[in-house]
């Protein structure tokens, strides 16, 4: 999805996201380091200006929504070049396909999907338990270092991103029961929208 399209969505959401996805090689690794920090170098300026996450207690309905919504959603994304803002006439597509997933708007549907990637940052990829983004950050960087077959450069770049994201910390979830609730839905929101970020 466009960087621009997710305004309230900060670099650690992003990061988040990018974490909930399974590491299966190192190859997997160093691509999730640079999204990590690709989001979070463009945000900077932004994330000033952009509002906090505003959290909220997540129910089924919402991430039931989410995930009957993503298709479509992608399908108008994907679309779209990459960092360009959204015309009136796709923020009106985006904002239909949010209401006919039951939620108020687009700028709901972004805030529910912000909630769940805060969450889903702190998911281990292996377990599939809840083991906070710091946690999640520090396994990444774990794998990277004792990765053989990475080239120098990239290991190095990718670990500089990672330690970067440690020095942001994330925000406490103010709902645990968010942590229960995504843990339910962790494959189908990961499957639906691990891809968003690739």
């Amino acid at each position: 999805m466009p960087a621009l399209l997710r305004p309230a969505l900060t670099a650690f959401g992003v990061a988040c996201l990018v974490s909930a996805a399974s590491l299966a090689s190192s190859g997997a690794a160093f691509a999730q380091a640079k999204q990590q920090a690709a989001p979070a170098q463009q945000a900077a300026p932004a994330q000033q200006q952009a509002p906090a996450l505003k959290q909220i207690a997540l129910t089924d309905k919402q991430l039931d929504g989410v995930l009957a919504a993503q298709k479509d959603m992608d399908a108008i994304t994907e679309k779209l070049p990459e960092n360009s803002a959204p015309d009136q006439k796709v923020i009106g597509q985006l904002d239909g396909v949010a209401k006919k997933h039951g939620f108020a708007g687009y700028d709901d549907y972004n805030n529910v999907v912000d909630n769940i990637s805060l969450v889903l940052g702190g998911f281990d990829p292996a377990t599939r338990k809840y083991v906070g983004t710091e946690a999640v950050i520090k396994a990444q960087i774990a794998q990277i270092q004792a990765d053989k077959k990475m080239a120098a450069k990239d290991k190095k770049e990718a670990l500089d991103e990672l330690n970067e994201a440690l020095k942001t910390p994330s925000p406490a979830i103010e709902n645990k029961g968010n942590i229960d609730l995504v843990g339910k839905y962790y494959d189908k929101l990961v499957a639906a929208l691990g891809d968003d970020q690739n």
